[in-house]
């Protein structure tokens, strides 16, 4: 179905995602893993034909990108990460304009626009607006529109990005279904996410592939003993990998560095000596302001006292 050689994509000399290399087979539902920043929508994004590659090539049933792209979106339904709805138009009137666009002939296009939403249970929906809809109704409208055309590769960018848990087991779901009948690709940073409903797993982290296989091929490799994406094991260190993962977006270094053994690392010093005169000093500083302030308030309080005995002493003399 996919067949990507060495893909780079850069935006202003600074890369998104490095040498990429992976194949996609049909009928199986795909996730691409990673913390975000990793790559995950650029390569949705050229796959989908909405971007041209820096480097290297990228076939999408067996049409080269970006030279056969209009073909190649054909065959692909797509959802983004933000569903590309219209409020102010009903369910129906939405998946009937999304299916003219895709050039839906207009003798299939009622029929289309009932299997896609009985597929993604909208069929009560139809008539509402789409303003009216919860977050969960929202994103199967999305899913729906993606199926429009009868795709053979459905891609979907965060699908469960924003649903309470009851929505997202709903959307769970509805992907496995759609495996039944269609390869799918979806991304997500949420290691759950994919191990509840993916046979296969790419793991990304700042636009390197760093491994790739079913789960319980990748718990063989990296010395899984639960057979769940868990744990990486290299040299003297073992640690959860999507912690390494994470650690390593936010310290911008890369995954390797964190894998090196100890003795290869660098030490850091986090705790640097305290410093004895300016700790004195600074305490001496805040003892005084604190003195300060607790004698101007009591000296006020026995002012006013003072004046509220003057008072009454007036008053009923």
């Amino acid at each position: 179905m996919i067949q990507v050689s060495h893909l780079s994509k850069s935006y202003g000399g600074r890369p998104a995602i490095r040498d990429l290399s992976f194949t996609v087979e049909d009928g199986q539902i795909y996730g691409l893993l990673g913390p975000n920043g990793a790559g995950k929508s650029t390569i949705m994004n050229i796959l989908t034909g909405y971007l041209a590659p820096s480097a290297g090539e990228v076939k999408v049933a067996g049409y080269l990108l970006p030279e056969q792209a209009q073909l190649a979106k054909g065959c692909v339904g797509y959802l983004p990460e933000q569903p590309p709805l219209y409020p102010e138009m009903t369910v129906q009137e939405y998946l009937d304009f999304v299916a003219e666009l895709k050039g839906v002939k207009k003798s299939q296009r009622r029929e289309q626009v009932l299997r896609a939403a009985r597929r993604t249970g909208l069929e009560q929906v139809l008539p509402r607006l789409i303003r009216s809809l919860s977050k969960g109704y929202r994103q199967r409208v999305g899913i729906a529109q993606a199926l429009l055309g009868d795709p053979k590769l459905i891609i979907l960018d965060e699908p469960t990005v924003g649903l309470d848990p009851a929505q997202v087991i709903e959307i769970r779901n509805l992907i496995r279904e759609l495996g039944k009948a269609h390869t799918v690709i979806l991304s997500s940073h949420i290691l759950s996410e994919v191990q509840a409903v993916c046979s296969q797993v790419l793991i990304l982290s700042k636009g390197r592939l760093v491994a790739v296989g079913a789960p319980e091929e990748l718990g063989e490799k990296l010395n899984y003993s639960d057979k769940s994406i868990s744990k990486w094991e290299r040299g003297d260190v073992t640690t959860d990998v999507f912690v390494l993962m994470q650690i390593a977006d936010i310290f911008g270094v890369d995954v390797d560095y964190l894998l090196k053994p100890h003795n290869e690392i660098e030490p850091v010093i986090y705790n640097k000596p305290v410093n004895t005169a300016t700790y004195t000093t600074n305490m001496i500083t805040l003892v005084t302001v604190l003195g300060i302030w607790t004698v101007a308030l009591f000296v006020f309080v026995i002012l006013w006292i003072c004046d509220m005995v003057v008072w009454l002493v007036f008053v009923y003399a």
